[in-house]
């Protein structure tokens, strides 16, 4: 795909959906007709009318059993994203369809609020921003996160927000009365202190000083909001760990972890080619470190694996991140929030009870 037409957006390519009876293969002709250059990319919303809300997981290794995502697809555009991969499902590609054809949910906080007041339904922290940014772009017009989060803070229900956006900041006025009860947490992804670099892998996330300036703007209205070192990206992003710890420390940043790069399925091949296209010097070194650490594959789904690797140098990323946490006094205690003052909703299509 032509670099003037994809601008501003992390993939390069846009294949065919995994599901799809049919595959399209883009080739260049040799006639660079005019009359056929398709116009550039532009993000187009549909609206999903969901059933379900809240999204529950078995995973042993993550902190949290249920999420909410107010949003399919992403505009961010992080080459990256573990997530691109959902798209398949709605029969789309993972690459530039996943970060210009975007789905909203404007029933999320009524869902919510219904799931919320089942009779069986007991209270445990709901994560946003664990499959698409919960403040990508268009929630600047849609709103749906506020909405879920007034839903949160009317029922006193514990939230923890993971987001590359800076955009958190304009609901300090919802999530600092929570935080103040116990009942809110944000962690910033910083995954490099590079602006050109970012602007590459990340293209329509907050700037990298953008995101430290939200984690002290969170911290100094009483919000606890911590760093994400997410994904560490072996000679790409791995020499910023102590950078990026120290300048979310001095931004107020008292939590931290990391995340190890993931490739799973269809993500693997766009960021071959992205890898190609901004570093190709370095192309045979860094997916010879990531398969050093996924057990010669691109990528290794394991439980316990997935988000640390294994092998030598992923040692040497955990141990580099544990050193420059205990320096800084980083994860010395973490915020945990509570549940015990949970209000069921009696509201938003809830069955009240008979007696």
């Amino acid at each position: 795909m032509r670099a003037d037409l994809r601008r501003g957006r992390g993939a390069g390519l846009n294949p065919s959906s995994r599901f799809e009876p049919l595959q399209t293969i883009g080739f260049d002709d040799g006639w660079n007709d005019p009359d056929e250059i398709l116009p550039p990319l532009k993000t187009e919303v549909q609206v999903e009318w969901a059933r379900k809300i809240i999204t529950r997981n078995e995973s042993p290794d993550i902190s949290f059993d249920r999420s909410i995502n107010p949003y399919r697809g992403c505009e961010h555009g992080c080459i990256y994203c573990f997530a691109r991969p959902t798209h398949s499902y709605m029969g789309f590609s993972p690459g530039v369809d996943f970060e210009t054809r975007l789905f909203v949910k404007p029933n999320a906080a009524e869902l919510l609020e219904r799931e919320l007041g089942a009779p069986s339904y007991q209270p445990k922290v709901i994560a946003m921003g664990t499959n698409t940014d919960p403040y990508q772009p268009i929630e600047r017009e849609y709103k749906i996160t506020r909405q879920v989060l007034e839903v949160l803070a009317k029922t006193s229900h514990p939230v923890m927000i993971v987001t590359k956006s800076a955009l958190v900041t304009r609901d300090i006025d919802i999530l600092a009365p929570m935080a103040k009860q116990g009942l809110a947490k944000v962690a910033l992804s910083v995954t490099t202190l590079d602006r050109r670099l970012a602007r590459a892998m990340e293209p329509r996330a907050s700037t990298p000083q953008k995101r430290l300036e939200a984690i002290q703007q969170l911290n100094e209205a009483g919000i606890p909001a911590g760093v994400m070192v997410a994904p560490v990206i072996p000679m790409v992003t791995d020499m910023e760990i102590e950078r990026i710890l120290d300048a979310a420390f001095a931004m107020g940043a008292r939590e931290a972890g990391y995340v190890l790069l993931r490739l799973p399925l269809e993500v693997s091949e766009l960021f071959r080619d992205w890898l190609l296209r901004l570093f190709p010097d370095r192309y045979r070194h860094v997916m010879s470190l990531i398969r050093s650490m996924r057990g010669g594959k691109d990528y290794d789904a394991e439980w316990g694996k997935r988000m640390r690797g294994s092998g030598p140098y992923a040692w040497q990323i955990g141990r580099r991140f544990e050193i420059a946490s205990k320096r800084l006094g980083i994860n010395k205690s973490k915020t945990k929030l509570r549940t015990d003052l949970f209000l069921k909703p009696t509201a938003g299509g809830v069955q009240l009870s008979l007696f």
